[in-house]
């Protein structure tokens, strides 16, 4: 259990507070597309639209509502914005005007994504700076335990299929947010930000005039472009292009929650500052590619056994690239962003994985489904360009602000 739950403390709480809400959420993302369709009655297509514009929504509300954890307190920010995320679920449970839904959907998005700011802020403030990877490394576990769970407890709703057990499941993601705001509660407050002094003009938000942090934001969209790798782009290529039965897909993602439950802990142990962020980075590069050229090979119509064999050791290799991945993202993250712009910062650096998932889609029919073999090329061809140019870039970030002050 102490590799998923950090020591007594202020870290323990983020991460129980973490474990609550992702449990929900599991819940959430495994039957919300059928409650979509089954009971507010809308179409696939307007579920699409819909929710792309609300995650769209929810990306660019991030910076602001950092900015306003900033100035505001990130404790207190993010208690209201996890009240305001039950709150607009609730809403999901009584809502069937396809305009009001697209406005509800939107309002979740932008609670999510300005929660993420805030508690990354908060996390910023009361862990100390050496020690900010490892605590993010159990979070990460006990996010990732809370999915699963959460997943076959929509699991169930999605066997029962019927209205009552997918509003059992909106209001059960309702109330775990409830929880988390509750716990969240017990936490000291970080104090805000003092306004800038009479007569200076310091921009509110400086973190968009900052290109070091924005290039090593866009290098780190790339690299999570493993997430719709995992999510959507081995299940097509599973089914189009191998002879794996179908249900593999659904094993991978299990072998992926629960191989970062166990080992993203250790994983995260050998990132500790900036410099060596940036050499695991660059190896994660290298580990991407060694896995999409795994992955490539069952595509050869070698069987199924074979390919099932194959697959799960592509997928292995996979999850250790992402774990490494993840740890030195966090580094950099927190590691380059002012102390006293925490929120904003996390915010800007939070865009990466959801452009991510914005462009994987694309991405992955056309490379892995339209190119075959050489889209697997190509796509490690990026994770290993982005992971390499990490190094100049952290040096580049480095040589343009000045050493961040001791943490209290």
């Amino acid at each position: 259990m102490s590799r998923i739950v950090p020591p007594p403390g202020p870290a323990r709480t983020l991460a129980l507070a973490q474990l609550t809400n992702s449990l929900g959420d599991g819940a959430f993302y495994a039957s919300s597309a059928l409650f979509f369709t089954r009971v507010v009655g809308l179409s696939a297509a307007q579920v699409g639209v819909a929710l792309t514009v609300a995650w769209a929504c929810g990306m660019l509300a991030g910076v602001p509502l950092g900015h306003v954890a900033d100035r505001w307190g990130p404790r207190r920010t993010a208690v209201v914005l996890a009240v305001a995320t039950a709150l607009a679920l609730s809403a999901f449970l009584v809502v069937r005007a396809y305009p009001l839904f697209i406005l509800v959907a939107c309002l979740y998005a932008c609670c999510q994504g300005g929660l993420t700011s805030a508690r990354q802020a908060l996390l910023a403030g009361l862990v100390p700076p050496e020690e900010r990877t490892a605590v993010r490394a159990h979070l990460q576990s006990t996010l990732n335990a809370g999915l699963a769970v959460g997943a076959g407890i929509g699991g169930l709703a999605l066997s029962f299929d019927t209205a009552p057990a997918y509003l059992a499941v909106f209001a059960l993601d309702a109330v775990a947010f409830l929880l988390a705001a509750l716990m969240l509660l017990r936490l000291p407050e970080v104090p805000p930000v003092p306004a800038a002094p009479a007569g200076t003009r310091a921009p509110r938000l400086a973190v968009l005039r900052d290109r070091p942090y924005a290039l090593i934001t866009f290098l780190n969209a790339i690299m999570y472009l493993n997430m719709p790798l995992l999510s959507l782009g081995l299940p097509l290529w599973i089914v189009e292009r191998t002879d794996a039965p179908k249900p593999v897909a659904a094993a991978l993602l299990v072998v992926n929650m629960l191989s970062v439950v166990i080992f993203q802990v250790r994983v995260a142990r050998r990132v500790t500052d900036l410099p060596g962020a940036a050499r695991v980075g660059g190896r994660s590069g290298w580990v991407f590619l060694a896995a999409c050229l795994v992955y490539a090979v069952s595509g050869a119509h070698i069987g199924p056994w074979a390919a099932v064999a194959v697959l799960v050791a592509a997928a292995l290799v996979q999850v250790f690239g992402e774990m490494m991945q993840g740890a030195a993202a966090w580094e950099l993250g927190f590691g380059l962003a002012p102390a006293d712009k925490q929120g904003q910062y996390q915010g800007f650096f939070g865009m990466g994985p959801q452009i991510a998932r914005m462009l994987g889609p694309v991405l992955m029919t056309t490379l892995l489904i339209g190119w075959g073999t050489a889209g697997w090329l190509v796509l490690g061809g990026l994770f290993l360009t982005a992971g390499l140019a990490l190094g100049p870039a952290v040096r580049y970030a480095q040589r343009t602000r000045a050493p961040l002050p001791a943490h209290p």
